[in-house]
């Protein structure tokens, strides 16, 4: 299972990430790219602790939900809605200067693979408390389904 851990998996994400563009066309979805790029680094500064993310209800238990999620060898469905907080046209951060935000991203990329870790594992909205290796791997998994989104 690719996860950011595996440092030939992340140089694989940073190489795509190199493929989105301000005029990236989605093929699902209602995001932008510029949004798209928003979306990811909010989540990671969830993620770290850095910005909040309420709680999501589902109907589907936690464990089991995360468990689909980071273990399921199938692409994740489209649709889900974001929490609140990490999605731009509520009170998500907005797109501000492409090049920025993207060079942002790729900063909290970094922070969020760097070993030692200078923060603590905040709860996910979703999936609740997570370790080191379920992080790494949703973060990849997350990754990969928005680049797919954008066809990088």
């Amino acid at each position: 299972m690719k996860t950011l851990a595996n440092p030939k998996n992340k140089d694989e994400i940073l190489q795509r990430l190199r493929a989105i563009g301000r005029a990236s066309q989605r093929r699902w979805g209602e995001m932008s790219a510029h949004q798209m790029i928003c979306h990811l680094s909010d989540a990671f500064r969830s993620g770290m602790g850095e910005e909040d993310a309420s709680p999501v209800r589902s109907w589907i238990p936690r464990k089991l939900f995360r468990w689909i999620a980071l273990g399921f060898p199938l692409p994740w469905p489209h649709g889900v809605r974001a929490p609140r907080e990490w999605d731009q046209k509520i009170a998500g951060t907005p797109p501000g200067k492409f090049e920025d935000d993207l060079g942002e991203l790729r900063r909290l990329l970094d922070r969020f693979t760097r070993q030692p870790r200078d923060f603590e594992w905040a709860t996910h909205p979703y999936f609740g408390r997570m370790s080191d290796a379920e992080w790494l791997r949703l973060g990849y998994r997350h990754l990969d389904h928005h680049l797919r989104q954008f066809g990088a």
